[in-house]
């Protein structure tokens, strides 16, 4: 238990860190503004609970897709088609810019 509070720790620190970074922070409101949009749409074209839009929009952008959730119109499998294409490579830039901060975060603490 001990550890996951001190990783977890460590996490909102780098984030606090990344901040600075202008890149981080536009990645950041991207993914945000990708996760809003696909809940709002699989909620009102696909007609799922705005809870299962968000967590269906997550999977889909982080390519996990375990089909328990899955667009059923024609308007709902093109949206998720583009969403894809677009959304990957904006959580990927997020990803990225969240793991350096992590790195640079922990190479800070180990030299303390």
């Amino acid at each position: 238990m001990i550890a996951f509070v001190v990783t977890l720790a460590r996490f909102f620190r780098a984030i606090a860190h990344a901040w600075d970074d202008p890149l981080f922070r536009s990645t950041l409101a991207l993914t945000v503004v990708l996760l809003v949009a696909g809940t709002a749409f699989y909620t009102t074209v696909e007609r799922l609970a705005p809870l299962d839009a968000l967590y269906l929009s997550v999977m889909t952008l982080a390519t996990v897709g375990y089909g328990d959730f899955h667009p059923v119109t024609a308007a709902g499998k093109i949206f998720t088609i583009v969403y894809v294409f677009l959304g990957v490579g904006v959580l990927v830039a997020f990803v990225t810019r969240l793991a350096k901060a992590l790195a640079r975060e922990g190479g800070t603490t180990r030299a303390k």
